[in-house]
């Protein structure tokens, strides 16, 4: 019998002078990159997070804290796939990946190919279970604002075990 489990993710980021923006473990080219303690990759967190909470294994704050000086600057691929080598130590695997970004700016079209490429290569599967797409908040909130980047994600694992 298989077991089908989904996770929901979700994170923000607010914009800051001086950094790189970088989205899906690929640098998009703008004025203001992310605040954050890792590169703020505000993307893959949401669907770390939505890995984790697929098989109940809390979230990225919990497994890699922003008090721990030893993440300072972390590259967000990295994070991800230790969060999915957790998945997949309880014995699960990817199914699908489906993550929302909503930014005001800058536009996000001709990245989303590449964001789902390095997606798919930090989770070893193949690119076309990973969905990743880009919508705005019509100008309304702190994104309407261009103050920062939300992301929403789902993953589907599954597993044959019995649980």
């Amino acid at each position: 019998m298989m077991l089908f489990k989904t996770g929901l993710g979700y994170d923000v980021h607010a914009f800051e002078e001086g950094q790189k923006l970088i989205l899906g473990g690929i640098e998009i080219p703008h004025s203001k990159g992310l605040k954050g303690h890792s590169d703020a990759d505000v993307l893959l967190h949401a669907i770390s997070d939505a890995l984790l909470g697929a098989v109940a294994l809390g979230d990225i704050g919990y497994h890699f804290p922003d008090t721990d000086p030893g993440y300072k600057g972390a590259d967000s691929k990295v994070l991800l796939k230790k969060c999915y080598t957790l998945v997949r130590e309880a014995g699960y695997r990817l199914g699908n990946v489906d993550a929302t970004v909503v930014a005001e700016s800058p536009k996000l079209s001709p990245y989303i190919s590449d964001m789902r490429k390095s997606i798919a290569e930090v989770l070893d599967c193949d690119q076309k279970v990973v969905s990743v797409k880009a919508t705005t908040s019509e100008k309304m909130g702190f994104v309407g604002r261009e103050q920062g980047v939300a992301v929403m994600a789902t993953v589907l694992v599954y597993s044959s075990q019995e649980g």
